[in-house]
């Protein structure tokens, strides 16, 4: 929203409102009514400078699924033939007719050509004015607060957005997020522990006694040599040049001797002192000391699980924003926007879905004004993305804005059409969220009872990770069932997230298996057909034409690994994520040996190949006051 955008420009913001348009204009944008914590001021001075931004429609967009497809199909004739950043940006970029048209209505205001500069990307033309001249041009009032402009009809089509605004004092980021679980604040979403003792580590089970030594307390203490056999994952002896796993992390931070006394404990091959590489974003720390706050785990188990299945290939760290936004962002509702801004530097700046740049109200802003922030500008494009880049961290897509939610999916999808591999842990609440996410119980509905789906598995253009698990009982030869476990508080559901979208619909590379699914497992309950549903008035509970998420799933529970000195079991799909995410790291390995190119996006030749995959056909993953989506064959 326009309101958002602006955010970031001002402590109080420069809008447009009400003013007489003839007939050659058209209403191009409006707001019926401010937010409350939006006060409308005075009348903007006429020789103010406002910095004024017009988002450029960009063009294409309709068709990035049927070009990503073209590329990631292995049916295509295009299979494998990636594109490059430039190309990429050169397709989406807004047509020389909209520039054009956009140029010719400013000259015709009075704002001569030379003083309006187009972005790098092409997404943009940016100009100062006075506020008397975009008063004029917009066909508005200017004031403190949104309300609505004009623009002419026949540029209309051209534009996207614009944002005028002045900057007076520091921004202070408006509170309109949504806060998780307390009880697990310090934690990112699809992580939880429980310390060794809980329950006899050392308890064989009998079908178990024959095995070898290292694999035969599988079912209570998942190690790497259990992940190998599980998924007969070989032993890492590549180490192709440009082939790292990226790690996503943000608000959780590794600590060296917690690595280390992981790898001397249970991946003695990974010699001591191997850290990843850092790729450090917007004043994020590298690492902390062994109790710190900010270890709090997650990083520590993601960088575990990669090294311990690829070394001696090398892990990338993606550490993002300072330590003022990072424990905010794990508390609340920020993620991935300033990531996606360092690989990709016209993501900064480019317009789609109404969204231009970052949302000030939900992501980092920088330089950051608090005292101990970081004073650099915010970085765009300053690293490549890795082939293949694990994200543990989560959220519902209700807790963002639906156009802001598109406009990160279709990076997503920019970011697949270049050949990178995108993966993210479903959640670990069912169907759904995490308490007090939607309602108490983390549903949505006036009765907690409708279930709520996770950003970003929603989106069609990642590969979304759910959790399995092995019974005490069982060994790795046993097949496994999904993670569910009761880990007390408000973990006593702690299960795999799964479900369907209420903002994204089913991509085409899913819709026989999602029907094969409804045809074997008959869930019995009421649904609706519809996006964007109103859930205090739809006699639904999920949406059965929705994006239909995990995509695949892979171990998420009893994993042994040290956090501030101690050595945790682990449970999540954030687990999950990195493992098979190491999987796919090892395949392109295997790809470059023979002369071929990364996978890219996975999920069409997934879905196309179901025999590569085990199938896991036992559990359930309850939430919402039902028994959630019961495992089927596939």
């Amino acid at each position: 929203m326009l309101l958002s955008q602006l955010a970031a420009a001002a402590a109080f913001i420069a809008i447009a409102s009400a003013a007489p348009a003839p007939s050659t204009h058209a209403l191009h944008e409006k707001r019926d009514a401010p937010g409350a914590d939006w006060v409308k001021g005075a009348r903007i001075e006429g020789g103010s400078i406002l910095p004024m931004r017009i988002g450029l429609t960009q063009t294409n967009l309709e068709n990035g699924y049927d070009y990503l497809m073209e590329v990631s199909d292995p049916e295509s004739d295009r299979y494998g033939k990636y594109w490059s950043m430039e190309e990429v940006h050169e397709i989406f970029a807004p047509p020389k007719e909209t520039v054009r048209a956009v140029r010719e209505w400013l000259a015709s205001s009075g704002i001569h050509g030379s003083r309006a500069i187009q972005s790098d990307n092409n997404g943009w033309l940016a100009f100062d004015a006075t506020a008397d001249e975009a008063e004029k041009l917009l066909k508005a009032e200017f004031h403190e607060h949104e309300h609505k402009y004009h623009v002419p009809k026949h540029v209309q089509e051209h534009i996207d957005y614009i944002t005028p605004g002045i900057k007076l004092t520091p921004v202070v980021k408006r509170s309109v997020k949504v806060k998780r679980a307390a009880s697990y604040s310090t934690k990112p979403t699809g992580r939880t522990f429980r310390p060794p003792g809980s329950d006899d580590s050392q308890w064989i089970a009998p079908s178990a006694v024959n095995l070898p030594p290292d694999l035969r307390g599988c079912g209570l203490n998942i190690t790497p040599p259990c992940i190998k056999a599980l998924y007969q994952i070989p032993d890492a002896t590549l180490k192709s040049p440009g082939n790292s796993l990226g790690l996503f992390e943000q608000g959780s931070y590794f600590n060296k001797e917690d690595l280390n006394s992981f790898y001397a404990e249970y991946a003695p091959y990974v010699p001591q002192g191997t850290f990843p590489v850092p790729q450090l974003i917007d004043g994020a720390n590298y690492s902390v000391s062994l109790n710190s706050s900010f270890n709090s785990g997650e990083a520590n188990i993601d960088i575990d699980m990669a090294y311990s299945l690829i070394y001696p290939q090398t892990v990338t760290l993606y550490q993002t924003d300072d330590q003022i936004y990072e424990p905010e962002e794990v508390a609340t509702t920020n993620l991935f926007n300033t990531f996606l801004d360092a690989l990709d530097g016209s993501y900064c700046n480019y317009t789609a879905f109404g969204e231009t740049g970052d949302d000030p109200s939900i992501d980092a802003v920088y330089p950051d004004p608090a005292p101990g922030g970081y004073k650099g500008q915010r970085q765009c494009g300053v690293y490549k993305p890795t082939n293949v880049i694990s994200a543990s961290y989560g959220q519902a897509e209700a807790d963002l804005p639906i156009k802001y939610s598109k406009r990160q999916c279709n990076e997503f999808m920019k970011l697949g059409l270049q050949g990178h591999s995108i993966l993210v842990a479903s959640g670990d609440y069912g169907v759904s969220s995490f308490p007090g996410d939607g309602g108490a119980d983390g549903c949505l509905g006036p009765d907690g009872l409708i279930f709520n789906p996770q950003y970003p598995s929603n989106c069609p253009y990642i590969t979304s990770v759910g959790g399995t698990m092995l019974y005490p009982n069982q060994t790795v030869y046993t097949p496994e069932s999904v993670m569910h476990v009761n880990l007390s508080g408000t973990a006593q559901n702690f299960t795999s997230s799964g479900g369907f979208s209420n903002y994204y619909g089913q991509p085409d590379y899913q819709k026989a298996a999602v029907a094969n699914y409804f045809a074997e497992a008959n869930p019995p309950y009421p649904y609706y057909s519809e996006f964007s549903v109103n859930v205090n008035k739809t006699k639904g509970i999920y949406n059965r034409i929705g994006r239909g998420y995990p995509d695949v799933a892979a171990n998420g529970a009893k994993f042994r690994a040290y956090t501030t000195g101690v050595d945790f079991y682990w449970y999540g799909t954030s687990l999950a994520s990195p493992l098979f995410a190491s999987v796919l790291t090892l395949i392109n390995e295997e790809r470059f040996k023979a002369g071929k190119g990364p996978v890219g996006f996975v999920n069409p030749t997934l879905y196309k190949n179901p025999g590569v995959l085990n199938d896991i056909t036992n559990g359930t993953n309850v939430g919402c006051g039902s028994e959630g989506f019961h495992a089927a064959k596939g």
